[in-house]
């Protein structure tokens, strides 16, 4: 995995791109101290590792609810 500050990045994009097609990942560092602030995949890599897996928890956890309680549907989704 390669590291790359920004500046280095924006002066060598087209070449970054061909790795990431390759399969390399190349993380991105920022500011005086490199700090080291997102990682560049090939999308191959990303749809595997994001993938949700639904009934983790059936039969281990129990949530109620009491009669009276209400939500609507935007206190729910945060909005």
């Amino acid at each position: 995995m390669k590291t790359m500050p920004v500046g280095e990045l924006k002066t060598h994009f087209s070449e970054v791109i061909e790795a990431i097609k390759k399969g390399e990942q190349i993380v991105i560092s920022y500011g005086k101290k490199k700090k080291n602030i997102a990682v560049i995949v090939p999308f191959s890599q990303y749809e595997k590792k994001n993938s949700v897996k639904l009934g983790l928890l059936k039969n281990k956890a129990k949530c109620v609810f009491a009669d009276d309680f209400e939500i609507t549907t935007e206190e729910l989704v945060g909005v």
